[in-house]
């Protein structure tokens, strides 16, 4: 091993990988526990029940899922790729349809009440975050799954594509704290001065989203926690870096 390689170590990965996924989960449970408790439950019906479904959705879909589906590949590095990619896309399409779920549900409330769409920030980010979502995970398809595209083609775009992943993932992170924010100015905006326990457990809502991000992008980002080179990776042009260096793939 090259000495300047950075060690992979096993427990602190581990350990890492574990607060993500308490994070991830507490804050989708408090989710809808705040629903639940302080907003009067969710159901289909056009009413405000109906929108309950948009935040517990869009935490569970486009953050929580989605930093999953971009972890697969530190968490399986020695599996075999073409799984991981698989698991990797499936795991994206549930969150796609999860969160899709959860835009339908606001736009009905919205329709069903006589609330006009698409004016505060936070609504401007979620569809600019849902969009590139989308066309995210389609690129990848074609890209990376059931590629169409040439091995060069691939190995230029991938830099892109691991960064644009990133992006997403702080876009929905920042989305769901402007979300947050304005359900509480909505609801209990007279009395959220005073600390009253839903405006204090939505706080800790987007304490836990935020340090999920954190988590997430630290073990997204660091050198030793990357798959290590191998055989299938080097032929198909995809080791990022053998693509930051400019070189070409070694032949197994």
């Amino acid at each position: 091993m090259d000495e300047s390689t950075p060690r992979y170590r096993r427990p602190a990965f581990a350990g890492l990988v574990g607060v993500s996924q308490v994070l991830g989960l507490a804050s989708v449970v408090l989710t809808g526990v705040w629903m639940g408790r302080y907003r009067g439950g969710f159901a289909w019906d056009g009413s405000a029940q109906q929108f309950n479904l948009h935040p517990l959705c869009m935490v569970l879909g486009l953050v929580f899922l989605q930093g999953d589906a971009m972890l697969v590949y530190r968490v399986f590095r020695n599996e075999a790729k073409r799984s991981v990619k698989l698991l990797h896309g499936v795991i994206h399409l549930l969150a796609l349809i999860i969160s899709i779920v959860g835009f339908v549900a606001v736009f009905d409330f919205h329709k069903a009440a006589g609330i006009p769409d698409m004016y505060s920030l936070h609504s401007w980010c979620g569809l600019a975050t849902l969009v590139l979502f989308c066309l995210q995970w389609v690129m990848g398809l074609v890209f990376f799954l059931f590629p169409v595209a040439s091995s060069w083609l691939r190995a230029a775009y991938l830099p892109l594509h691991v960064f644009c992943g990133l992006v997403l993932l702080v876009m929905a992170v920042g989305t769901s704290l402007l979300g947050i924010t304005e359900k509480l100015l909505f609801s209990i905006m007279s009395t959220y001065s005073q600390f009253v326990p839903e405006g204090v457990l939505a706080n800790v809502l987007g304490v836990l989203l935020l340090s999920f991000g954190v988590v997430l992008g630290y073990l997204l980002t660091r050198d030793e926690y990357r798959r290590p080179p191998n055989p299938e990776e080097e032929s198909l042009s995809v080791h990022f870096k053998t693509l930051t260096e400019g070189g070409l793939p070694a032949t197994p």
